[in-house]
């Protein structure tokens, strides 16, 4: 709440006092010094818990969902386990953010934070999974399955569109797209189902191109990588449309595609609608 007379907001007390403090302070430090101003009158039965949201919710470097888009902080050194915080417009050195260290401050972390840093280290884990899952698997289940995942992705005219060729001295074609009825203009699809320290070279990818003859557009899929010069040959060569899919946007795009992966639990993160509680 406001103090009387004053229409100073809680973050706005927050900038005042570390106005005058560039080295940076902790959010206790920060509570005590408005307090001692008397800058705002907290209702909250934990004021510090109070100050530590709003800055983290504005708090370069921090994501998570209910975090504010506008950033007015930064954390400019560590006071032990706890971060300082500083305005983020003044000039600060790096902070030392030691693996050690962040494992630590987890427990500083708002709740917001807490489900954020979970579901990127989930979402992780499941697209690890995913890969060796596929490794698993046979060559013709992995041509099956990419073929699944650009049909789901809008490729092709209906779900009858693709088509796994099977044929095992193609060229490279493991599976065919029309994206249209008539089968006028073709996507050719390669799948290489190889482990993360087999890299697909540049001589690999010259003989696709050369299989697809006739043919356009091509889709080159792999769930290990792609090397510098395989790259640098996609890019520069003109006679193809061709996209490199590799073992990471691979992983993306079955989750995001819900192939191989079932939702488990869907849960919503609410935010406080400040509006509505300002009058």
């Amino acid at each position: 709440m406001k103090s009387d007379g004053d229409d100073m907001t809680i973050v706005e007390a927050i900038c005042a006092v570390l106005q005058e403090n560039e080295e940076g302070l902790t959010a206790r430090e920060i509570y005590h010094e408005i307090v001692k101003r008397k800058l705002y009158t907290f209702g909250a039965k934990s004021p510090v818990n109070v100050v530590n949201s709003q800055i983290r919710r504005r708090c370069f470097d921090l994501d998570f969902p209910t975090a504010s888009p506008l950033k007015q902080f930064k954390i400019a050194s560590y006071q032990g386990k706890k971060p300082r915080y500083c305005l983020s417009n003044q000039k600060n050195e790096a902070v030392d953010r030691r693996p050690e260290q962040r494992i630590d401050l987890v427990a500083d972390y708002l709740p917001e934070e807490k489900i954020a840093a979970a579901w990127k280290e989930h979402m992780s884990n499941i697209k690890q999974l995913v890969l060796e899952s596929i490794l698993k698997n046979s060559p013709d289940f992995f041509e099956h399955l990419v073929v699944e995942l650009l049909l789901k992705m809008g490729y092709g005219n209906d779900k009858n569109s693709g088509i796994v060729t099977g044929r095992p001295h193609d060229g490279g074609i493991d599976g065919i797209i029309s994206e249209d009825k008539l089968g006028l203009d073709l996507i050719y699809i390669q799948a290489k189902r190889y482990s993360s320290n087999c890299k697909i070279g540049r001589k690999d990818l010259q003989a696709f191109v050369g299989a697809m003859e006739h043919v356009q557009k091509g889709v080159f899929i792999t769930t290990s990588s792609f090397t510098k010069e395989a790259e640098k040959f996609i890019s520069k060569q003109q006679q193809k449309s061709i996209k490199l899919i590799d073992g990471k946007l691979l992983s993306e795009l079955l989750v995001k595609y819900e192939i191989g992966v079932l939702p488990a639990e869907r849960i919503t993160i609410y935010r406080l609608d400040y509006d509505y509680f300002t009058t």
